[in-house]
């Protein structure tokens, strides 16, 4: 698949984009056809010749193409789109190289701190908070990972394989054998890559217990300006300050990530899920408490607002739709179910038992299909929704549309002054992406009508606005999203100051020449 340089995937057919648009338009009222707008192609963008030529030590696997150059100037925030949209590539990267093995690595950062030159790391670029942009003076090499795809052991024995960071999420069960998977499915699974889900501690799947990619990550391998930093292959430890920890949301400013062993799961081979349905958020949001709370461990525990629930999964708009799920290798899971309908039941919860979903796993893409037939059921509706949403972004400018998303976590004492903040400053839909036994993490998405020409102020002023209600009402500035430099502002005002001189010194000890990602973390 062609990957566009700026839309999500495929470079989308003017035709198909018109379409989006329209049914995002009929399904929301948001946007205006009689004013649509056309992406700017490819022969009319605004990209800088690069600063500097492909170096001889590099030619093998460097270019500046400018196609290249572009596809890899941005990430996937609005921000992001609405400037590649307009054909307005000005922080390309001067050159774009592909290593295929660790030396070509190391000879890339000898020649870039040798020369001053900015390394940006890359894996599939669904960046969201500007981790991947050149926002900064000098030149910069984009490092793009995505040849380092292997999957180049596994031991069955432990149920963990070695993969190199540059796997994307099909690619790497794609190699993995028959049964095995690292069951690890964030909204970006067709193309952000494993390097890139350790480095800015992505989110999965599992709404509770394994969350995030560090509660599946068992060592990790990365090559640093100051040598090879690889910890040590182990179920657990409790020697001192965790190196696999370090590396865990570094964003590629301590040392480029390279390979990492990863605990696998047998293919589920039981499922069971249901929507349940609240007239009242707050019995919702009290039943999803009590469920974090109970030890049950769902593995899907997703509440959506009533309007979320009409826009991404057929709700009525009257309702809040709570999707409780659970599944297992080793046993049936039905028993769990019931007990989690028993505790939505005493906060007024109706499950919709005729789009119930039950029995053994057929094998799907992701190994989320059931036997059965029927008509299409309200959570198979929101997981379509869920991973079809990035596409329909790639209309939004041309519809005259900002879209932004906010997400935190927050403890359940906080979150009704929190949410209540937010929905009093916007007009966002809420749902809960993942449920901890002290506090939610809510996920709230904002869509508004442009100012044509403002956008990037627009959504600036409202990134900030926003930002500035999470860590007032006591939330993290971001759950699963990373910092970049985006979320740079707020999340120096968060991490405490000891621990930001700690961070800055070890930056100067392993990146002396601070090339690696400039402006992020640090």
């Amino acid at each position: 698949m062609a990957v566009s340089c700026w839309a999500w995937g495929a470079e989308p057919k003017l035709d198909e984009l018109r379409e989006t648009a329209r049914l995002v338009n009929e399904h929301t009222g948001l946007g205006d056809m009689s004013t649509w707008e056309d992406p700017v192609p490819f022969d009319r963008v605004r990209l800088p010749p690069p600063r500097l030529p492909v170096p001889e030590a590099l030619k093998d696997f460097c270019d500046a193409e400018p196609y290249e150059r572009a596809r890899h100037t941005y990430g996937q925030a609005y921000r992001d789109l609405i400037r590649a949209y307009r054909g307005d590539f000005g922080p390309a990267p001067d050159l774009v190289a592909r290593p295929r093995d660790e030396s070509e690595i190391e000879r890339t950062l000898e020649w870039a701190a040798a020369n001053q030159v900015a390394v940006i790391p890359r894996g599939g670029g669904t960046s969201v908070v500007g981790g991947v942009e050149a926002r900064f003076d000098g030149p910069a090499l984009c490092l793009d990972l995505t040849r380092m795809n292997r999957v180049l052991s596994v031991d069955a024995d432990s149920r963990a394989a070695l993969v190199e960071a540059g796997a994307s999420g099909p690619g790497l069960n794609g190699q993995l054998p028959e049964g095995l998977q690292l069951r690890f499915f964030p909204q970006s699974y067709e193309f952000s890559t494993l390097g890139g889900w350790i480095a800015t501690r992505a989110g999965g799947h599992y709404a509770t217990l394994h969350t995030h990619i560090d509660d599946l990550v068992e060592s990790v391998r990365a090559v640093t300006p100051a040598g090879v930093w690889e910890s040590r292959r182990l179920p657990g430890s409790g020697a001192g300050p965790s190196p696999d920890r370090w590396l865990l949301g570094s964003e590629g400013a301590l040392g480029v990530i390279t390979r990492a062993w990863v605990r696998l799961q047998r293919r589920p081979v039981y499922k069971v899920s249901v929507p349940v349905r609240f007239a009242e958020w707050r019995a919702a949001v009290a039943a999803v408490h009590d469920l974090a709370q109970s030890g049950l461990h769902p593995s899907n525990c997703r509440l959506l607002d009533a309007r979320e629930a009409a826009l991404t999964s057929g709700g009525d708009g009257r309702h809040a739709v709570l999707i409780v799920g659970f599944e297992s290798a080793d046993h049936p899971v039905d028993a769990w179910l019931s007990r989690a309908l028993q505790i939505t039941a005493s906060h007024g919860g109706r499950p919709d038992e005729a789009t119930r979903r039950g029995g053994v796993a057929d094998g799907g893409a992701t190994g989320d299909g059931v036997t059965g037939g029927g008509r299409q059921r309200q959570d198979q509706a929101w997981r379509n929704a869920f991973t079809r949403m990035p596409y329909l972004r790639n209309a939004y400018p041309g519809l005259g549309l900002i879209a932004e998303t906010f997400e935190t976590a927050v403890t359940w004492d906080r979150f009704p002054a929190l949410h209540e903040a937010v929905m009093a400053e916007t007009s966002a839909t809420c749902r809960f992406a993942f449920a901890y036994p002290d506090g939610p993490a809510p996920y709230y998405t904002v869509v508004v009508p442009a100012v044509r020409g403002e956008e990037v102020a627009q959504w600036d002023d409202l990134k900030r606005r926003v930002s500035d209600l999470l860590l007032r009402h006591g939330g993290t500035i971001t759950h699963h999203h990373a910092v970049g430099r985006d979320h740079r502002p707020h999340y120096d005002l968060q991490r405490p100051d000891p621990f930001a001189t700690a961070l800055r010194a070890a930056k100067q000890a392993l990146d002396p020449h601070g090339i690696l990602n400039p402006g992020v973390l640090v």
